[in-house]
């Protein structure tokens, strides 16, 4: 239930409003009249399907873009954000989805990037360090300030991006999809920290997929389709039905659970350390036509295990076989070439080359198949986009564009299109629907359900556990390493997956 605070009426004028704005991108119409706004102390929520033309939105308000028609007002006056930092100077800022920190520095050094304290002409440490450590711990995270960036997990550098806005004293906090890379844990500790920034007058702008947080954060929900505004609800009479039905327009198709079809074992994982848990062995396998999840709390070792048996990292001990036959240790170019496709949890770092066009990114695990004579064919590349494009529902289906440019759903359909042209054996999924809206997710589930059909081994970890004890066939449970226990899907539940990820280890 949303406490008495979150269920005031919210008075006075807007602090940010957009009035009519509109923004193309070449041929394509991002934004139609969008016509909004937030006032102090309030949570407004933005949300529609990849591609509606959120983040478009967001970018206008956060001084990323500027419209080409419409105007953005800040405390009534008509404004140009004309930069980021233009709209920084008024107070507002936008921690992005695909997360923008200096690798190469510090927490500390990230948090007051562009805003060092000096002390008689000389950049303060300390004065850096304690700035620091006040923002981790409005946002809960226990790290030393001088702990490297690099060495974060995604989870954690969501949380230096929004402790690095809170350093800044953000009037306007915008979020973009701000829990999708949390564990229920830090996700809480999020929501009670909206909670408190209404509560000190921020006004807090949140677009998410996970509509269970945005009927409990939102005062008012704006929702947006193919760019242009559907529909606004406010707390009293939003339901996840009506959202959903404004965003897609359509009804939205659902996995139904199949009875299937195993074939011989494609992956088998025999004993296997990785580098983060070395004490701990884990044995299992996945047969052709299967999906089998894995479910872990954060720090279970589920992304570190999908690495290692892909071969971006080593493994401590152990072997990895796909059809019987040892792969060889930290070696992705074998496994790739052994019929091995990984998609990664962070596709803007590690799955995608973002400014390249779409078509590239589709074929570069099949440019060998594409080659005449040693020369590339590009009538070939668009053969084959046009076909991924058509199959996955890209959108915009323009396989022209850069890779950067599309929305974080589009994206991961490109990432997982790349490995489908591949036909894999083996197909390991690491967060497969992080910042999908509800209809791609169902799409990159159908899509997943049908390369199992057709013979694949399907691995897959996602923090989600609905998405596991919807997708899954077999669900095998891990903590720090360890395999805590296995469930068929009959007989699987969130209490049942909960006790095992939870229990304590036998002495």
């Amino acid at each position: 239930m949303p406490d008495a605070a979150s269920s005031r009426e919210h008075s006075g004028a807007p602090l940010l409003e957009a009035r009519g704005v509109s923004k193309r991108f070449g041929a394509v119409r991002a934004l139609d009249e969008i016509s909004c706004s937030i006032r102090a102390g309030e949570v407004l929520a933005v949300v529609g399907e990849n591609g509606a033309g959120k983040s478009t939105l967001m970018k206008i308000l956060a001084g990323v873009h500027e419209p080409d028609a419409g105007e953005i007002r800040f405390e009534g006056r008509t404004v140009r954000m004309r930069s980021v930092r233009h709209a920084q100077d008024r107070g507002i800022a936008l921690v992005h989805q695909e997360l923008n920190l200096a690798e190469n520095l510090d927490v500390a050094a990230n948090i007051v990037l562009g805003r060092e304290p000096r002390r008689l002409g000389v950049l303060d440490g300390r004065g850096a360090e304690r700035i620091a450590t006040a923002a981790l711990e409005k946002v809960g995270l226990a790290i030393p300030p001088r702990t490297p960036v690099a060495s974060l997990g995604v989870g954690a550098r969501q949380l230096v991006e929004i402790a690095k806005s809170l350093a800044a004293e953000a009037r306007v906090l915008i979020l973009d999809e701000p829990t999708a890379s949390l564990s229920k844990a830090e996700a809480d500790r999020l929501i009670g920290l909206v909670s408190q920034l209404r509560e000190r007058g921020t006004a807090v702008v949140l677009i998410s997929h996970r509509l269970d947080e945005v009927l409990r954060m939102a005062d008012r929900i704006v929702v947006l389709r193919d760019g242009r505004q559907r529909g606004e609800l406010d707390r009293a009479n939003a339901t996840r039905e009506k959202i959903v039905s404004l965003m897609v327009g359509r009804d939205v198709a659902t996995v139904e659970r199949r009875e299937i079809e195993t074939g011989p074992v494609r992956l088998a994982v025999k004993g296997v350390c990785s580098e983060i848990h070395p004490r701990h062995a884990v044995d299992l396998e996945v047969r052709g036509g299967e999906v089998v999840g894995l479910a872990g709390l954060v720090g279970s070792g589920r992304t570190e295990l999908l690495e290692t048996i892909f071969g971006v990292r080593r493994a401590r001990a152990g072997v990895v076989e796909i059809e019987g036959v040892g792969l060889p240790s930290g070696d992705p170019r074998t496994a790739v070439a052994r019929g091995v496709a990984l998609v990664p949890e962070d596709r803007g770092r590690h799955g995608l080359f973002l400014p390249d066009p779409v078509r590239l990114n589709f074929a570069m695990a099949t440019l060998s198949e594409h080659a005449r004579g040693g020369m590339l064919s590009f009538q070939a590349i668009r053969r084959l986009a046009d076909r991924l494009a058509r199959d996955l529902h890209l959108r915009p289906p323009d396989h022209g564009r850069a890779a950067g440019t599309l929305s974080g759903g589009n994206q991961q359909k490109v990432v997982l299109g790349r490995w489908i042209a591949l036909a894999p054996k083996v197909l390991l999924l690491d967060e497969p629907t992080r910042g999908v809206d509800v209809g791609a997710r169902a799409e990159i589930h159908t899509i997943v359900r049908d390369l199992a059909a057709k013979g694949c081994a399907v691995l897959f970890a996602s923090s989600e556990l609905d998405e596991v004890l919807s997708l899954a066939d077999r669900i095998v449970c891990l903590r720090e390493g360890e395999v805590t226990g296995e469930l068929a899907a009959a007989e699987a539940s969130e209490e049942a997956v909960m006790s095992r990820l939870v229990a304590e280890r036998a002495a």
